[in-house]
């Protein structure tokens, strides 16, 4: 299974990468990952490749071979949509967040984007608001993430809670049933 996560610097796709990778290797699996950050600190575009099989030689992901496009930022699916094999799938955080040549009036943020992605929209940060914190929408795709797959509940959400501070338990634990529900 080869999944690209993708989004803003800043969203938590790092943290995401690194639990999905965490539940592969609790199940037995040999687990790559790769990230690609560019300007993540100033909020610009961040990429994970990860890879999951019995033996995984290369981290990397060519383009036109992912199964799985994990985006918490729809322009974000967009930009990286043609890493997607014939047959994948996108999972996408409605969430836009506009990009510098749109805050500085250069660019406009791209209209219509659902209908290019074909593909699965979750309203993630709604969904975090509603578990106490914006910064949960990341638990929120995760849990949409685990129902989309059909992936084991209780070892994924192990693993959340397994790579976040305890005092935010309760919270991600919100967000990722919320996530699983929306799917």
């Amino acid at each position: 299974m080869d999944i690209l996560i993708v989004g803003v610097g800043g969203q938590g796709t790092l943290l995401a990468s690194r639990v999905l990778g965490k539940y592969a290797l609790d199940k037995g699996f040999d687990v790559k990952l790769s990230e690609v950050h560019g300007m993540a600190q100033r909020g610009g575009s961040v990429m994970t490749y990860v890879r999951i099989g019995e033996k995984i030689a290369s981290p990397i992901i060519d383009e036109g071979q992912a199964d799985l496009i994990l985006a918490f930022e729809k322009l974000e699916a967009l930009r990286y949509a043609h890493y997607l094999k014939e047959g994948g799938e996108v999972l996408y955080s409605t969430q836009e967040i506009m990009p510098m040549p749109v805050v500085t009036g250069a660019a406009e943020y791209p209209q219509g984007i659902e209908a290019l992605l074909h593909g699965t929209g979750v309203d993630a940060l709604s969904l975090a608001l509603q578990a106490g914190n914006a910064k949960a929408a990341n638990s929120v795709m995760l849990g949409a993430l685990c129902k989309k797959m059909g992936l084991d509940r209780q070892a994924f959400e192990e693993a959340l809670l397994a790579s976040i501070p305890q005092k935010t338990v309760e919270m991600n634990k919100k967000a990722f049933e919320l996530g699983f529900a929306a799917v």
